[in-house]
């Protein structure tokens, strides 16, 4: 429960403490004091976001502080344990929001995320302002209701994650049509390509073997001529070089019957002789394998002149042609197997709608059972709260589909989202005798407040959040009404804290505990305070709320009998 509230430079409020108790506490004071000004702040605690409008005029930031007691809520503390948060049995949590922009949040001193407070303030608090009245009037959120009262978050989770894998393999799907739509687009282009190429059938580096080969056919009659001469010049005529040079080894030969170190330059000579042997042997050899074919030519020229034109097409090289080839053979296989891809994932898809429709019967059928049981219970907290004759009643609908947002529920083909495939209106009947209608379209702003609270006097009994916030859920209603509200707001008390804001005095006169917001004008400024009231105070606010400013001694008399009869309850 929230044991002390500061707060600093919060709009009106310059410096406001209060220490809230167990049970109902209630809160008056004439509009425009700064009830809502404190909801604003008790939201920040809870993880609400804030801006430097906020901050009070003259002041650098604002700050909101609640101090919480914990011990026995086994689920908050293990949240703490995850924050790795120091704690006994109280947190303290504190939002400093500054006009530098530096909003700041702290927990136990230890700086947090806002998302890691809203996390925590939706186990500590459950707060009801004046605009969720209206979400009772939008049938989509009946749904979140009735779910808070079930036990089926494990089956809806399975839910989420199996419509999820749908979602992921329907959007596969598409893409696979796509692509067999892009492909049957381009596939005559790329069979005219792939033919083109395999027309041809290069290999891997055949334009530079081309390249290299009409080199020598292209220059063949210069190549015989000089080999023809090469073999003349070191073989033929009378001073051929192989002639000089055996004679000049024989002059050396001669010169090592004086001197054997002659002998390694006769050795030097002879290897030039084989070297010359060697040489003269080739060019005879590569000149006799030489033959002038001029079709053979044109062949080669017209092959390499195929090939650079798929160069020139195709990526500019032959290695970017043959890798074109591949890519174009993979993509035509591939539209050979698209139909049996396609097949497959959709008969996957087939089968993740019948197992999604398969878990969303179970979630179906726990909200059923959860509507039965609840549906009596909210019908006698109706009949507390003065609806005698009201009749409640929960309505399932599904939506069948006519598109691709659809599971299989029953054999038949129906929308879904993440909350399964259930559509739920809450109906009612105030009056005797008359048929259940959407609770939507026909409850006045008083009976909309009761229902209201009687789903949050249910909610309470299951969610075991230890706190409990109304801002005026008294609107609409007024006397007898009020008072039946008052009790159930007092029963809700013995078991929760409950804060309510109220401008009621049959309401009021319910409070366990009674604080008062005022304004106080000071240095020419409006500053709004907060104050516990003791008895004689608590009777004279009281009295303000039956009788105005001008307090009547029958206002103070009506003001004691209210208090004496929420003493009986």
């Amino acid at each position: 429960m929230l044991v002390k509230l500061l707060v600093k430079d919060y709009a009106l409020i310059e410096l406001a403490e209060v220490e809230f108790r167990p049970g109902l506490n209630i809160i008056t004071g004439e509009t425009g004091a700064g009830k809502s000004i404190l909801i604003g702040a008790l939201g920040l605690l809870i993880g609400d976001r804030a801006n430097a409008d906020v901050i009070r005029k003259g002041a650098k930031k604002a700050i909101v502080e609640g101090e919480f007691t914990v011990s026995g809520l086994t689920a908050l503390t293990k949240i703490l344990d995850e924050f790795e948060i120091e704690y006994e049995d109280e947190i303290i949590i504190r939002r400093e929001i500054s006009l530098k922009g530096a909003n700041r949040v702290f927990l136990n001193d230890t700086p947090v995320s806002l998302a890691q407070v809203k996390r925590l303030g939706n186990m500590l608090v459950d707060m009801h302002g004046q605009h969720e009245h209206q979400s009772l009037l939008q049938v989509d959120k009946h749904i979140d209701f009735l779910d808070r009262l079930g036990n089926y978050e494990n089956p809806l989770s399975d839910f989420r994650r199996k419509t999820s894998l749908l979602e992921d393999k329907k959007r596969e799907l598409k893409k696979l049509k796509q692509r067999e739509k892009e492909l049957k687009e381009k596939e005559e282009l790329y069979r005219f390509q792939l033919n083109e190429i395999e027309t041809v059938s290069p290999e891997e580096n055949e334009d530079e073997e081309l390249s290299a080969q009409l080199r020598i056919l292209e220059n063949s009659e210069h190549i015989l001529r000089s080999a023809n001469e090469i073999y003349s010049f070191i073989y033929e005529g009378e001073e051929s070089i192989y002639d000089r040079v055996s004679m000049l080894k024989k002059m050396f030969s001669d010169l090592t019957r004086f001197d054997k170190e002659f002998i390694a330059q006769e050795d030097e000579i002879q290897s030039v002789l084989t070297s010359l042997a060697e040489a003269a042997s080739f060019v005879l050899d590569y000149g006799n394998g030489i033959e002038l074919d001029e079709e053979a030519l044109e062949a080669k020229r017209e092959r390499l002149g195929a090939i650079n034109l798929l160069k020139r097409k195709y990526g500019g090289s032959l290695a970017a042609v043959l890798e074109l080839r591949d890519k174009l053979e993979r993509e035509l296989n591939l539209a050979v197997n698209f139909t049996k891809e396609i097949s497959a994932l959709e008969n996957e898809i087939e089968n993740l709608r019948v197992e999604a429709g398969l878990i969303a019967e179970r979630i179906s059928a726990a909200r059923k059972r959860t509507a039965e049981t609840v549906s009596p219970k909210i019908e006698n907290e109706l009949h507390k709260l003065g609806m005698e004759e009201a009749i409640f009643d929960v309505k399932f609908e599904r939506e069948e589909s006519t598109g691709d947002d659809f599971i299989y529920l029953e054999k038949k083909k129906v929308k879904y989202n993440e909350k399964g495939a259930d559509i739920v209106e809450f109906m009612i009947s105030t009056n005797k005798g008359e048929d259940l209608k959407s609770l939507a379209k026909i409850a006045s702003g008083g009976e909309i407040s009761r229902v209201m609270l009687a789903l949050k006097t249910i909610l309470a009994e299951k969610d075991a959040i230890p706190l409990l916030i109304f801002d005026e859920i008294d609107v609409g209603i007024s006397g007898r009404i009020a008072q039946k509200v008052a009790e159930t707001m007092r029963g809700l008390g013995k078991t929760h804290q409950v804060i309510a804001i109220s401008h009621l005095p049959q309401i009021a006169a319910f409070g366990n505990h009674h604080f008062v917001i005022e304004k106080e004008e000071t240095k020419e400024r409006v500053i709004s305070k907060i104050r516990p009231l003791n008895k004689t105070e608590r009777i004279r606010e009281l009295a303000k709320l039956i009788s105005g400013e001008k307090i009547v001694p029958a206002a103070i008399e009506h003001a004691n009998e209210l208090i004496k009869l929420s003493e009986t309850v």
